[in-house]
């Protein structure tokens, strides 16, 4: 019996080997049949000597028991000889070959007879095991299948098929299943309409009152129809008894079928609502402007101080992104012949600078857009679309500092579009230095709607430093600017100095500006030059570097006033602690910084009743004056008295943990973030749909036509850009390592 069973595994081996060779060879038989195929014919010994062993009585039961279930385990896959010889007979009808297939089926047909004729020689002499019963089966099964479409007929119909079949209907759940939400009618969609047309309609005369009536009757006819229809159907009413208005229930209304229909609006032709969602808690805001240090200027330093105090709350990653100018366009702006090589220098400059200012870290990021200086401007201008240096996973809040002048040009993606609250802050008069070149007030004209349609496209909400700017739309005033924390600290001590009987300040007047003629200079020298006898002996110390002091410098020594010209320094040098009266007689600034440094230092500071002076009157150091001979008095007085040291509440008020607070309240920061905190609470009726609003449409459509405009060069340069700033140039993918534009934003087509 042992060699019964050893010749029984070596049958087996030789099988699976067989059965390997057929496989090997079966790619050469697909692509050219041959001219006789040999697997049947070695197969056909094989497989009855396989079945008179395995049916010798002598190891039916008894040698199962003495080998065990372990012993006797076969390590032969009987499905794979019904999936080749599937494939041999019926897979093989090869570029429409139906010979040699009719061959296969004849070859396999003899195979069958003869095996059948050996069965019945040999008689019934023991039960066969059922795993050869049933392959026997299933040669029958599949002889009797002459079409490839029976076996994928076959398949169709198969457990797996119904199975998969089962699991898509638990995911789609049908309409009749759930409960049906009977479509918008006509008087509700008249309805709807109505009510999104009130503003229009209120322009063109149509009172509010009136458009509520017709949206009340036409709500009214549908509750009727409902009404009668449950009533003749038997069912319950689909009117609730709560009933809160029929503009709530329109609203409702419209939010069910949509919600109903699976529908989610996503934007439309002038929107992307596909925006960044906060998932760590952690709010990402990216301040954008339109100056560096080391340009000692306000769109340069004030940015700069609001980046580090709102980066104080870990709630919130801050970014600030400043231009980026090549060397040639440094040596022009920066003082002193100052450059930077790469833009990781620069930064390392800005946050020494700024370090030594505020006396703590600042943790917050400092990236570079590409940007382009314009000699007639005097400003940078941005090159190419600046959004695209935020990435959109931290697209979150932005913070335009002076939104009009970055957007002059801009020729890229809709601010509003890629993040979620955009809140414009306008730091220059721009009308009144406009005003004063050739042909001022035409320019002037368009200028003044050019903002306003920028401001309007890319802004949820506008902040005006002082009144002295333009009415923008979405626009409040507020000064949402402080002083660098030296300078207070300069005003505690020169205090402590007063309480010891020491004399503070030792010196007189003094001003302190860029040298351009719109910086408060012709004011100056008006002033003085009018009442040069009545302001005998006062002398001014004027500080400063610009493009017009040849020019201010002639004009004074023609006039013999008595001014002296020094270099312009950093305001908290100490070598200005000792002057005791700042004279800023300008009348074109938004909100002069030097004035609020001043008053933090204690000093007089004598200034114009003009609105940019606004937030400085309830100080009592700031000397106010309406007229010439005013002027006159007020130095007088300044130069006669000593000044009066800071409260604590006064010096809180000129700090920038009181700029970031009264930035937060204005720009509805504060107000967004609480709403986002309750909204995972907010549980009540079902969510309103995204419909957007008539004027949301008409921002749209300005947007996208400001877009047409500055895609085109002609347009640009004729009304002023600086040439080359649609996109950036090679020297700044150079400094800043990024991809040229045309492999940026591809061109397809040409």
């Amino acid at each position: 019996m042992r060699a019964r069973a050893n010749s029984f595994k070596n049958l087996a081996s030789s099988f699976d080997r067989e059965l390997e060779n057929f496989f090997n060879s079966a790619s050469t038989s697909l692509v050219a049949p041959p001219s006789e195929n040999n697997f049947v014919k070695k197969l056909q010994p094989k497989i009855s000597e396989f079945r008179r062993v395995y049916s010798a009585p002598e190891i039916s039961k008894k040698v199962l028991e003495k080998w065990g279930p372990t012993r006797a385990k076969l390590a032969i896959d009987l499905s794979s000889i019904r999936n080749a010889l599937v494939s041999e007979v019926e897979g093989y009808d090869y570029d429409g070959d139906r010979v040699w297939r009719g061959r296969r089926r004849l070859k396999f047909k003899e195979f069958w007879g003869e095996w059948k004729d050996e069965e019945e020689n040999e008689g019934n002499q023991t039960e066969e095991w059922k795993p050869i019963r049933d392959l026997k089966k299933r040669f029958k099964e599949l002889e009797k299948k002459s079409e490839l479409g029976e076996i994928f007929e076959g398949f169709k119909n198969s457990e797996l098929v119904e199975k998969v079949k089962s699991s898509l209907k638990s995911i789609r759940k049908d309409p009749q299943e759930s409960q049906e939400v009977p479509p918008l009618d006509v008087p509700e969609l008249l309805a709807s309409l109505v009510k999104q047309s009130g503003p229009f309609l209120d322009q063109i005369g149509v009172k509010r009152d009136i458009c509520d009536k017709i949206v009340d009757s036409l709500c009214s006819k549908r509750k009727n129809q409902l009404l009668l229809h449950s009533l003749s159907s038997g069912e319950s009413s689909l009117v609730g008894d709560d009933n809160n208005g029929n503009t709530d229930e329109l609203d409702v209304r419209i939010a069910s079928v949509l919600q109903s229909t699976g529908h989610h609006y996503e934007g439309g032709f002038w929107t992307d609502n596909a925006k960044y969602i906060p998932e760590d808690g952690r709010r990402h805001v990216a301040i954008v402007t339109t100056a560096s240090l080391p340009w000692m200027t306000g769109t340069a330093v004030n940015p700069l101080f609001r980046a580090a105090y709102l980066a104080q709350s870990d709630k919130r990653n801050v970014t600030l992104l400043v231009p980026w100018l090549c060397k040639s366009d440094q040596e022009i702006v920066y003082p002193n012949s100052l450059t930077f090589s790469s833009p990781e220098e620069q930064e390392s400059y800005i946050r020494n600078w700024l370090e030594e200012r505020i006396g703590f870290k600042a943790d917050f990021r400092i990236s570079f857009y590409p940007g382009k200086f314009s000699k007639e401007r005097r400003s940078i201008i941005p090159a190419g679309d600046t959004s695209q240096f935020i990435p959109s996973k931290e697209a979150d809040i932005a913070i335009l500092e002076e939104p009009e002048h970055l957007n002059w040009y801009h020729h890229g993606r809709r601010w509003t579009d890629k993040f979620n609250h955009v809140v414009g802050i306008v730091h220059t008069n721009y009308l009144e230095y406009i005003k004063r070149e050739k042909n001022g007030a035409l320019q002037a004209f368009f200028v003044k709607h050019i903002n306003n349609w920028v401001a309007r496209a890319y802004c949820h909400k506008v902040l005006r430093l002082s009144g002295a700017t333009q009415d923008m739309p979405k626009s409040v005033v507020c000064n949402v600017h402080g002083v660098n924390p030296k300078f207070l600290r300069i005003g505690e001590k020169v205090a402590a100095d007063r309480e010891l009987g020491q004399h503070a300040f030792s010196k007189g007047a003094y001003f302190l500006g860029k040298m351009v003629w719109a910086k408060g200079y012709r004011e100056l020298i008006d002033l003085l030059a009018k009442h040069q006898t009545d302001l005998d002996g006062f002398k001014v110390d004027v500080y400063g570097n610009g493009e017009d002091a040849l020019e201010v410098k002639s004009a004074a020594k023609s006039l013999n006033l008595n001014l002296n010209f020094l270099k312009g320094i950093d305001h908290a040098d100490s070598s200005l602690h000792g002057y005791k009266v700042f004279i800023n007689p300008s009348i074109s600034d938004v909100l002069c910084t030097a004035t609020a440094e001043a008053l933090a230092m204690g000093k007089f500071v004598v200034c114009a009743d003009h609105p940019s002076n606004e937030f400085f009157r309830s100080f009592p150091n700031c000397l106010t004056y309406k007229t010439s001979d005013d002027f006159v008095a007020k130095v007088k007085e300044a130069m006669e008295k000593e000044p009066q040291p800071l409260t604590p509440e006064q010096s809180y008020n000129l700090s920038w943990e009181a700029a970031t607070q009264r930035f937060m309240q204005h720009s509805d920061l504060d107000k967004i973030l609480t709403e986002d905190r309750g909204a995972a609470t907010a549980t009540t009726r079902p969510p309103m749909p995204a419909v957007p609003k008539a004027s949301e449409v008409l921002d749209g459509g300005l947007a996208f036509a400001h877009y047409c405009l500055t895609g085109n060069e002609f347009l640009r340069l004729c009304t002023g850009a600086t040439p080359g700033t649609r996109d950036y140039d090679k020297q700044h993918c150079k400094d800043l390592r990024l991809l040229p534009p045309h492999v940026e934003n591809p061109i397809y087509g040409w």
